[in-house]
């Protein structure tokens, strides 16, 4: 069918209610790490384009894309508008955006010992965020919620309040006092303890009435945002949106997801109770280079949602339709949120890579290590999966198109 980009909005992205399924992609938190879900995405997205004509892009097949932290900008990406009403970048411009920026949002400093390191630590953030604040605000501009491509959801969380924040095109369209500026939310779902300042800013509601937000980083509540994105669809359909007509709130065997993690050092093992064991709060807040308590959090909460959502597909007998893509095997720098240097960032890109050619795994309950898992998308590697999840996304917005051209025109 190509590029329908003549026709009318409501035919070129047809809702799930015309449809079969509702598609969903959420990207994990990761700093630097951003980079391999980049490179997976651009590799999906190329096989899109394959089915659909080069001018398709991601937000044209997914009805929400959720992301938290570095995955929160990606999602930006991919659907904030340019002035053509497309979206700013294309996926596979997204590791060029890392390999330029990230080595001046996160500066390094050499030759510091552990005992420096640690008293940065204590004495304020890692890095000071100006350059990340005004990137972000020089290429969003006055973009805001409501006018992303593809609906969006980013979890961050309030410090002051102590409660997760859950911004989403679906709020914004909702309430104007949740319809903020798409750079503000990156800016706090980006807010990584340790690593970048805390964000403040304030909106106002139909009645003028202050709202204030005091956040840090997304992955504090969900570093994994996919259940994020499948439970902000299901309030959308408890609250009868049109879009999701005949669509059941408990209906998961309609969802369609895909979720990627920007890898973690899991098989390392660099930590043992043993270590933990002897740690006050300095061990726990800088140790052996990293941050065993942030690792700790974000590693568990992304975890939880990949078990939960795997045995809920497989209880509904729907394991085709979520497919996780994961590299717990990083070690050294790779493992790293911040270390920019050019060195790293590429070899991050050959993580990419080399997961593509890696068998589609799934997380094993007793041991948290991710293992071949056979039946799915594909059945055989993540590169297959892709090829598979991106016939399927095509078959998808084929059928919602067919099906909306005949009742407009019938």
């Amino acid at each position: 069918m190509g590029s329908l980009a003549n026709l009318p909005p409501a035919v070129e992205n047809p809702p799930p209610a015309v449809g079969e399924m509702v598609t969903v992609l959420s990207i994990d938190g990761g700093g630097v790490r951003g980079i391999i879900p980049g490179t997976i995405l651009a590799f999906l997205e190329s096989k899109l384009q394959e089915l659909d004509g080069p001018d398709v892009r991601l937000a044209d097949y997914f009805d929400v894309i959720a992301g938290t932290s570095t995955g929160g900008l990606v999602t930006a990406m991919l659907t904030a508008p340019d002035k053509n009403n497309r979206p700013l970048y294309a996926a596979k411009d997204i590791n060029n955006f890392y390999l330029e920026h990230c080595p001046k949002i996160f500066p390094q400093k050499r030759f510091l010992s552990s005992a420096r390191n640690l008293l940065g630590a204590l004495s304020g953030p890692k890095y000071d965020g100006k350059y990340l604040h005004s990137l972000v605000r020089e290429i969003l501009g006055e973009t805001k919620l409501h006018q992303t491509l593809a609906n969006i959801v980013i979890p961050a969380f309030d410090i002051k309040y102590l409660q997760p924040v859950i911004f989403s095109t679906y709020k914004a369209k909702n309430e104007v006092s949740n319809d903020l500026y798409l750079s503000d939310v990156c800016i706090g779902t980006s807010a990584a303890p340790t690593y970048l300042p805390a964000y403040f800013f304030q909106t106002h509601d139909a009645k003028g009435n202050v709202k204030d937000f005091n956040l840090i980083d997304g992955g504090v509540a969900a570093n994994n945002p996919a259940l994020t994105a499948i439970s902000e669809v299901s309030k959308e359909i408890l609250m009868n949106n049109q879009d999701f007509l005949d669509i059941k709130a408990t209906d998961y065997g309609k969802f369609l997801v895909l979720s990627l993690g920007t890898g973690s050092a899991k098989q390392e093992e660099k930590y043992s109770a043993n270590m933990a064991a002897k740690w006050g709060f300095f061990g726990w807040l800088y140790n052996i280079g990293a941050t065993p308590l942030i690792d700790s959090f974000s590693q568990a909460s992304g975890d939880m949602v990949d078990i939960h959502i795997s045995v809920l597909i497989q209880a509904l007998h729907s394991e085709c339709n979520y497919l996780r893509i994961q590299d717990d095997t990083l070690v050294g720098n790779a493992s790293s949120v911040d270390i920019s240097t050019t060195e790293n960032l590429l070899n991050l890109v050959e993580v990419g890579k080399n997961l593509l050619k890696k068998p589609v795994s799934r997380v094993n309950l007793e041991t948290g290590i991710f293992e071949e898992a056979g039946g799915l998308i594909g059945n055989g590697t993540n590169e297959k999966a892709l090829i598979g999840f991106a016939k399927l996304l095509s078959k998808e917005r084929r059928l919602r198109q067919k099906n909306i051209v005949e009742k407009l025109f019938s």
